[in-house]
């Protein structure tokens, strides 16, 4: 095998940056064509090294350990939680390299893992290509509450030669809970006129602290400082849950921040989700109280003498009301800051005027670790443009439109209030509309006087782009008597999932229609997937599973997926005669219409409760997670299964927001019957397969045999095999049978006729909408048929992607044709997404089959595309695929992770003609098989960097 590999003209470097998704097109390219030269005599010699048989391994020490699927997570429930690691990167010369064995150990300090001594747990060898290792394996002593304990992982490669020992990483086990909850008032008030209160207490420490831990809930939302100074970089914390059943709760090490002497905490409260008032005068989406607000914190110090002490919340600490006098949701939020109090969270300020707090009982959910990564400020926009469209009043554009609030600096009079009203769009006179976001909102700032003042809001955000400034001035437009407003930026804040794709292309529509959708994921995904970030804010659950394929080839979502997951089991029914029943919108905060109506109960949204887990299974292959919701999932289909009259659903909203006659809604153009049957059939297909890996074969023919009755009896209800049409031959009718197995296998093809001939005969434009686009792009991608897609997505005309960047949208908006009434930040339409990566990329990751098709490389060359390149850090490791297309010639690069096996599937007009890496597939390193079919030509490739060059296929659609 050779060692050594040339990298050839035109093509990237086997490991080029992950790109922000701001950069330039023309960036990206170049970037992307930077020739890859291994000319160094070093490793000329480590290759001759290799070749001789050297013991150096051919895997790195492995990557992103995690315990209980989390980096460095501070508060760890399982008793035995779960490992897992990525094997390291292999020289991208090297083919073939796999895993062959592991071995975890697992200490209670650093310095016992780096001595090697005293260690808890030694697994040994352990052969086999896992990467993680189930909690049962674990067979040493039990873990200790509140203690921080450090483990790390090697492996050996396809040639037996061990790695070097990853990076310890560490964990702690979670505390119990001593500490009570505390609140100002036991009351919980009708109106939100009365300011939001602080918490402090002081404590003294004697020594020096080794280690401090402090664990704390806020309802709704807190902010929590030790000595004034803010515990963690968390916006918006705690994550929204039902809180009768699960609250969150945040960890944060704070060891830098306490000191020996005179320490205090403080916490400052809002409202959130878990108190939405009446608030006349202001916008309020609905009505909801759990209950006044409160909090509860355990503070956990180690002290250099051994000892340990805990500061819990109690009947010592002490309240006031605070200088926030508005916190909704939804109307936003009111700061006066002459009603700040200095020091208020320091040691050895005066509080002999506050209040006693009041212990009460808590909403009554349970405590839990925070699922979600952090909510932080992810992004910051400055104005583009600045207006005054009339007398005192400037708006600012701040280019984007994103979710989180403005940041202002401002100076001026004591008591003089500056009023911020954010929108997505512009009325014709030029101020700010809301009409698309829910009004009236805004946010308001009381200075205190004296010098510049910096303020944001706290607990309350919005989805806007424009900023309406009333009552200061700046330098462009200066007014006597009127603060001066000297700064104004937009924060995005949304959740820290770590990005793991990008997608970039020759063609910039398509370039922007990616950046589109990208905005609006992010600025939906909070502490759970919201339909929009401005009038909702809720979790309409349709999108979690319809857009599973497409949002996690670009984020790591896997602890939003498990909110998700936490918040559906809290949400589901569990009395007759309703058990099972998966409401639309989780945690559910309201109920729109009547309990069980057309906007409670649509098995297109409840769904999720079943193909959610799958979606996200296929992509990390954690069978552990994915039988976690077994019985959820068995639920909601045994409720489906009690709502179907000779196996056909035909209840709920349909295929939402289709492209009909009258105003976008309840489904116009598919029978009601044909979504939620096809739904339930996928939904008994996921289960068949979910109960087979979980051993319980009886059950999972059970469910079979149903789904194949369904399958009978749908097709004998919906399709008339004459004209190969499903229903009214829609394209959500015609793409569902196709996307979920209810199509005959003798129609199959016919059907994806119907569905292009309807395509075509709309001009290339969608009719599908929320439910069915999802189908239609997944349709027309395993069909063979992205030529289509491809002239859909050219579209500029309405409806389509790119009338919406037309019309100046700049995150995904809910209607097809940007409909100013409708929001203009919605990702439920973002299908497409998925297609970049899997269509025209070629990336298709499915870690629930059988390999080597775990890992499949199927790039589309279609239309004036000449170049496509697209990168994704797979469960399995950092997969690439690019491809540039020349006149006679299309050169391809790919790179398949360590310890993985791909499939490589190309067309070509020569398809003997193809190189690898310069040679001839039976000459060419890593080649696993050849074969040629036709036109076609299928490679099995071990792991490593190619580069293939094949003469252009004869025709492209």
């Amino acid at each position: 095998m050779r060692q050594l590999e040339s990298r050839r003209d035109g093509l990237p470097s086997a490991n080029p940056l992950i790109y922000d998704r701001d950069v330039t097109l023309s960036l990206c390219f170049l970037s992307s064509i930077r020739r890859f030269v291994i000319a160094s005599a070093g490793l000329v010699c480590i290759s001759l090294a290799c070749a001789q048989g050297s013991s150096t391994s051919h895997l790195s020490a492995p990557t992103d350990l995690r315990t209980a699927g989390m980096p460095e997570p501070l508060a760890v429930t399982e008793a035995k939680p779960a490992f897992s690691w990525r094997d390291g990167e292999a020289a991208p010369s090297l083919h073939g390299v796999k895993q062959a064995g592991y071995q975890i150990r697992i200490a209670a300090s650093s310095r016992d893992l780096a001595a090697g001594k005293t260690l808890l747990w030694d697994s040994g060898k352990v052969s086999g290509e896992a990467t993680s290792v189930h909690a049962d394996s674990y067979s040493g002593p039990g873990f200790e509450s509140q203690h921080e304990y450090v483990w790390q992982v090697r492996v050996w490669d396809e040639k037996d030669q061990p790695s070097a020992w990853s990076k310890p990483a560490h964990w702690t086990q979670a505390l119990t809970w001593r500490a009570r909850w505390i609140a100002a008032d036991s009351a919980d008030a009708a109106a939100g006129s009365k300011p939001m209160p602080l918490l402090r207490k002081e404590f003294s420490v004697t020594g020096r602290v080794e280690r401090a831990l402090l664990y704390v809930s806020g309802l709704g939302q807190y902010e929590a400082s030790i000595n004034g100074a803010k515990a963690g970089n968390s916006e918006l914390t705690p994550g929204w849950s039902d809180y009768r059943k699960t609250i969150f709760y945040n960890t944060y090490d704070v060891t830098a921040m306490v000191r020996s002497g005179t320490n205090a905490i403080g916490i400052m409260l809002g409202n959130g989700m878990y108190r939405v008032l009446d608030t006349p005068g202001r916008y309020k989406k609905f009505v909801g109280s759990f209950g006044p607000p409160q909090c509860i914190a355990q503070l956990h110090l180690e002290l250099a003498n051994g000892k340990s002490i805990d500061v819990v919340s109690d009947e010592t600490w002490k309240t006031h009301a605070g200088p926030i006098t508005f916190s909704s949701t939804y109307g936003g939020e009111d700061f006066d800051a002459r009603g700040e109090i200095n020091g208020w969270d320091h040691a050895g300020f005066d509080d002999s005027n506050w209040d006693r707090v009041l212990v009460t009982d808590g909403p009554g959910g349970t405590l839990r670790p925070e699922l979600v990564p952090p909510i932080r400020v992810m992004h910051s926009y400055t104005p583009v443009r600045q207006t005054e469209p009339r007398s005192g009043v400037l708006v600012y554009d701040l280019g984007q439109n994103f979710a989180g609030w403005p940041a202002i600096t401002v100076s001026g009079s004591a008591g003089v209030t500056v009023k911020l009203i954010p929108g997505e769009l512009l009325n014709t006179d030029g101020t700010v509309s809301q009409r698309s976001s829910g009004e009236p909102q805004w946010f308001s700032y009381t200075l205190k006087g004296g010098a510049a003042e910096q303020w944001h809001p706290r607990f309350s955000y919005y989805g806007f782009r424009y900023v309406q400034v009333e009552g200061a001035a700046d330098d462009t437009h200066p007014q006597p008597g009127k603060p001066r407003l000297t700064a104004l930026r937009g924060e995005a804040v949304h959740t820290s999932s770590e990005a793991i794709g990008s997608f970039t292309s020759s063609d910039d529509l398509l370039n922007r229609i990616h950046l589109l959708i990208v905005r609006a994921i992010e600025n939906n995904a909070e502490s759970l997937f919201t339909d929009c970030p401005h009038r909702e804010k809720l979790g309409w659950l349709e999108e979690a599973h319809l857009l599973a394929p497409s949002m996690l080839y670009d984020f790591d979502f896997s602890g939003l997926y498990a909110a998700t997951a936490r918040n559906i089991a809290d949400t589901q029914k569990q009395d007759e005669p309703n058990a099972g029943r998966v409401p639309e919108i989780a945690p559910q905060y309201v109920v729109f219409g009547v309990d069980g109506g057309i906007f409670d109960d649509s098995p297109e949204w409840g769904s999720t409760a079943v193909l959610a887990p799958w979606y996200v299974y296929e992509r990390d292959g954690n069978l552990s997670a994915l039988l976690s919701h077994i019985e959820v999932m068995r639920r909601y289909v045994d409720y489906l299964s009690t709502r179907a009259d000779n196996n056909i659903v035909a209840y709920g909203l349909g295929d939402w927001y289709d492209i009909g006659p009258g105003e976008p809604g309840v489904s116009k153009l598919t029978t009601s019957g044909v979504t939620a049957t096809a739904i339930y059939y996928q939904d008994l297909r996921v289960l068949e397969k979910t109960l087979a890996l979980a051993g319980r074969n009886d059950e999972s023919q059970t469910y079979a045999h149903k789904a194949d009755a369904v399958r009978k009896d749908f097709n004998a209800r919906f399709f008339d095999a004459a004209k190969h049409r499903y229903d009214k031959g829609s394209q959500t009718a015609q793409a569902m049978p196709l996307v979920v197995g209810l199509a005959p296998e003798d129609e199959r093809e016919n059907v994806l006729n119907a569905l292009v001939d309807d395509i075509r005969a709309h001009d290339n434009h969608v009719t599908a909408g929320d439910v069915g686009f999802h189908y239609v792009v997944d349709a027309l991608l395993d069909g063979g048929r992205s030529d289509v897609l491809y002239d859909m997505l050219e579209r500029t005309d309405t409806p389509s992607y790119g009338y919406q960047l037309a019309q100046g949208a700049t995150a995904l908006t809910e209607a097809w044709d940007a409909n100013p009434s409708s929001s203009q930040d919605h990702f439920m339409l973002g299908h497409a997404e998925e297609w970049f990566y899997r269509g025209l990329g070629g990336i298709n990751v499915d870690l629930s089959a059988e390999e080597p098709r775990q890992l499949i490389f199927r790039p589309q060359l279609v239309g004036k595309l000449t170049s496509v390149q697209t990168r994704y850090v797979s469960a399995l490791g950092p997969v690439e695929s690019f491809w540039k297309r020349g006149p006679t010639q299309t050169e391809y690069a790919f790179t398949i992770p360590a310890n993985a096996v791909a499939t490589v599937k190309l067309t070509s007009s020569s398809p003997e003609a193809l190189t690898i890496d310069g040679t001839a597939p039976d000459n060419a390193s890593g080649v696993i098989s050849a074969r040629i079919k036709s036109d076609r030509i299928e490679l099995v490739l071990g792991s490593g960097h190619y580069h293939i060059s094949a003469p252009n296929p004869k025709g492209q659609r």
